[in-house]
């Protein structure tokens, strides 16, 4: 396993990482990706720190805090074994304090995820989504002192617009308060959008990108084609309207270059398309996730060897959009480029 400096930070974390969403698993969306319970989710850990997978992540909104729960028991005996991460925002009740990132509930949620962790510090702690109605000088102060009392080591974002986590990383270096290493985004094969400016800000901004649903919610596992119906037990029948969008037709024309890739190189469609990002710039660390044994080692195997150039550009020409204004001109037009070269 090859590891990464989380952005510009000194923490060193995997180039994969375990999502624990399908830790404890319950109702809708998280009861479709799983309910593994603390038995199996100790068996995926072994294996996972067998395979150099040391950082693991959860939120207290996965099942209710199940996730956490979970996780907490699985790496019961071995706390300085692991680096955890976690996040917090999204609601966890109905109340005026169970959502956002106001003082009051970043203090709670931060106490109530160390106790269902059963830890005494989280590694990283991520902001789930961005709180427009708390000032930005007012989460990072709140954030300074719990970094302060050891109760968080890192922190970091997910799911930030690029103005909002600018806005943040300008008003931290103001003040003197951490500064975001991490921003936890969406990006596939299928999904390419975090290249138009969260890409070029992460590495201006020394932020590293930890890359969730690296297989497009599930469409890029190989299982899922032109023509055919979706299979059976496919989780997308009850979750797709939860995740990202993604037009079939450009995921079929994708899906037919891995699988002629998977035919070249002996591997899997979804080893090829996790393979893809970890060559990509900024990103620190590709979570991948699984139900069981036979899901983990086979996303496991996506590392320890590499893509020919040609092969790159083959699956970087299939997946390839044209970027939304004003970020078009810069990759069309000679001028524009000049001045503002892509890094991809």
């Amino acid at each position: 396993m090859d590891y990464r400096n989380l952005g510009a930070s000194g923490l060193r974390v995997p180039v994969l990482s375990f999502g624990a969403g399908t830790f404890g698993g319950s109702g809708p969306l998280f009861g479709a990706w799983g309910n593994t319970d603390a038995e199996e989710a100790r068996r995926l850990v072994d294996i996972c720190l067998e395979a150099g997978v040391n950082l693991f992540d959860t939120a207290d909104v996965y099942s209710a805090g199940a996730s956490e729960q979970v996780l907490g028991q699985a790496i019961r005996g071995r706390r300085d074994a692991v680096l955890i991460s976690t996040k917090t925002a999204l609601p966890m009740g109905e109340g005026p304090q169970d959502w956002g990132t106001s003082r009051a509930r970043l203090v709670r949620a931060t106490e109530d995820a160390l106790r269902r962790l059963g830890t005494d510090y989280i590694d990283l702690l991520q902001l789930h989504a961005f709180d427009a109605s708390t000032p930005v000088e007012e989460v990072l102060s709140t954030l300074d002192g719990l970094v302060a009392a050891g109760k968080i080591r890192y922190v970091g974002v997910s799911n930030f617009a690029g103005w909002e986590l600018m806005k943040s990383l300008a008003a931290a270096e103001r003040r003197g308060h951490p500064r975001y290493v991490a921003h936890q985004v969406y990006y596939s094969l299928a999904g390419r959008d975090y290249e138009w400016e969260l890409m070029p800000l992460g590495a201006d901004q020394g932020v590293g990108a930890l890359v969730w649903s690296p297989l497009a919610w599930g469409r890029l596992t190989g299982k899922i084609r032109r023509g055919q119906p979706l299979p059976n037990a496919s989780r997308l029948h009850e979750t797709a309207q939860y995740g990202p969008p993604v037009d079939d037709e450009k995921l079929f024309d994708i899906v037919e270059v891995l699988d002629a890739i998977a035919s070249e190189t002996g591997r899997t469609v979804p080893q090829i398309a996790i393979n893809w990002l970890l060559g990509r710039p900024t990103v620190s660390s590709v979570i991948i996730g699984a139900r069981n044994e036979e899901q983990l080692r086979q996303n496991l195997g996506a590392v320890g060897w590499s893509l020919s150039r040609e092969q790159i550009e083959r699956l970087d020409a299939v997946s390839a959009v044209t970027a939304p204004y004003p970020y078009f001109p810069y990759r069309r037009q000679e001028g524009f480029a000049r001045l503002n070269p892509p890094i991809v």
